[in-house]
């Protein structure tokens, strides 16, 4: 039976270590805890409201209703051929373990996002990415469950809508949908992708020229913790940014003023430009703002000493946003959960 509980903090269950009391909270840890959540929300007339890892939201404003905690766990292959393997993880499991389990079996695709913090559940709402891999290279399917109906319903990559840190379930499906399982679609032999960020230099320093998978989840390991704080002892939401996606036109007269900010190409019209660069030449890096500081190592990141509020941070994301519009001409836009 599912344990409802009230008045509880959601402060301890997000890596800001920010969070309102939610009037109604509860621990799903089966798919009859999800039927008889909607079933209980259809009695008393008050919305669900799923939290995963907690890893990439700012709630800012009271969750009324019952916020669903979502520890659903499994992984398993549920297909493999000579080229490609399909497995399943529920979407409660840790991200992290779900790339793991994959390295281990020798399965490629996953390995540049290893480390991203959060829940596999998580992983479609934000098509997630790192060093040139995002989620939709690699996603086969999700199963949701209906928040409204309790049916099942399961959607591919098409149906997701997916974009740069986006997805239909920020817009059209917004809280319409537990996100129940994600089954992803590996290969059996490697392709690996080392152009982007510092992976094929960081090998090449170790003297490593045919690198295993292996080798890649080490390098990025390293890279990751050298410029990103973990959450477990700084309390940050990871990257609060998106990089911005500038015109041609645009990103040429910025380069004509700043020789040297790096780009990435965006198809033929758009350049990519790190938001992390362009929050550091605006003089934000290692600054403090009362408990809320933009982490030394990497200006995307804001971190607090576990005592901050929500109108805190929001005051430094707004004061960052102006600063970096005034300075450049380019729009800022959260990649964390505003909610």
């Amino acid at each position: 039976m599912l344990k409802i509980q009230e008045k509880v903090s959601l402060a301890s269950y997000t890596t800001l270590k920010i969070g309102p009391l939610a009037d109604f909270f509860a621990i799903v840890k089966k798919l009859a805890d999800i039927q008889e959540a909607i079933i209980w929300s259809q009695q008393h007339n008050r919305p669900l409201w799923i939290l995963g890892g907690g890893s990439n939201v700012l709630i800012s404003k009271k969750i009324k209703g019952l916020v669903l905690k979502n520890e659903l766990k499994g992984i398993e292959v549920i297909k493999k051929t000579d080229d490609y393997v399909l497995v399943e993880a529920l979407s409660g499991e840790l991200w992290s373990k779900l790339v793991n389990f994959t390295v281990e079996r020798g399965f490629y695709g996953l390995e540049n996002m290893f480390l991203i913090p959060g829940t596999v559940g998580a992983a479609p709402v934000q098509n997630i990415g790192a060093y040139g891999v995002e989620l939709k290279d690699v996603f086969y399917h999700l199963r949701a469950i209906d928040l409204q109906t309790g049916h099942e319903k399961i959607l591919a990559a098409k149906d997701c809508r997916f974009g740069y840190r986006d997805s239909v379930f920020k817009k059209k499906f917004k809280n319409k949908y537990f996100i129940y399982s994600v089954t992803v679609k590996l290969k059996r032999q490697p392709n690996f992708q080392l152009k982007y960020g510092s992976i094929q230099e960081k090998l090449i320093a170790k003297g490593i020229t045919r690198p295993n998978v292996r080798d890649i989840v080490a390098v990025i390991q390293e890279i990751r913790n050298s410029k990103l704080p973990s959450p477990a002892l700084v309390p940050n939401a990871g990257s609060f940014f998106k990089n911005p996606e500038v015109s041609k036109i645009k990103f040429n007269q910025l380069k004509k003023k700043y020789p040297q900010m790096p780009s990435f190409s965006v198809g033929r019209t758009k350049v990519k430009v790190p938001a992390g660069w362009l929050i550091e030449q605006a003089g934000f890096r290692g600054k403090k703002f009362g408990p809320v500081s933009v982490y030394k190592k990497q200006a995307l990141i804001l971190t607090t000493n576990g005592r901050a509020t929500a109108p805190q941070v929001l005051a430094v994301v707004k004061k960052i946003k102006s600063t970096v519009k005034k300075k450049f001409g380019v729009a800022l836009e959260e990649e964390v959960n505003i909610i």
